[in-house]
């Protein structure tokens, strides 16, 4: 199976802007909070999947690596 994303998403993590997203980001989780608040439904570095426990929304959180932060969700449409 080909990823259409991988390449941009490496570039993502390589140019450092995953770093810059971070910094912008409103609300930041611990991987303990991602657990607590969110199911998580797949990985795709920098990206994870979830559904939101409170409401069932899925949508996506960015994250770095070392130390682990989760960042920016977006909902779904």
């Amino acid at each position: 199976m080909t990823d259409s994303t991988e390449q941009f998403r490496r570039e993502m993590i390589t140019s450092g802007q995953v770093e810059r997203d971070l910094k912008r980001a409103e609300q930041t989780w611990t991987t303990e909070e991602v657990r607590e608040q969110f199911d998580v439904i797949g990985f795709l570095a920098p990206f994870v999947a979830v559904r939101r426990k409170s409401d069932g929304v899925k949508g996506s959180l960015e994250f770095r690596h070392l130390p682990r932060v989760y960042f920016n969700f977006v909902a779904d449409e």
